[in-house]
C-alpha cells in the first residue's frame, strides 16, 4: 500500500474501523491506491456521516422535541 494511502487511513478512526469490518478493501487499496475516495464514500453512507445523514438527524431530532413539548403543553 501507498505510504499517502496508508497515512489517510490511519488519520480517521472511522476510516480503520471501516477497512476492519470490510477486509476486501484491503486488496482493493493495495491494487488501486486511488479507489480510497471511493472506499471513503462508502463509510460515511454506511456510518451516516454524510452531510445529507446529519441534516436527518438533525431534523427527526427537532422533530421529536416538537412532539414531546406538544404532549406536555397539552397536560
Amino acid at each position: 500500500m501507498k505510504k499517502s494511502t496508508y497515512e489517510k487511513l490511519y488519520s480517521d478512526n472511522n476510516y480503520i474501523k471501516y477497512l476492519r469490518e470490510n477486509s476486501y478493501w484491503y486488496k482493493n487499496l493495495n491494487r488501486n491506491p486511488e479507489s480510497i475516495e471511493k472506499m471513503i464514500e462508502e463509510m460515511k453512507e454506511r456510518y451516516g456521516l454524510r452531510f445529507k445523514d446529519k441534516i436527518d438527524k438533525a431534523k427527526t431530532s427537532l422533530d421529536l422535541i416538537n412532539a414531546f413539548m406538544t404532549v406536555t403543553k397539552d397536560n
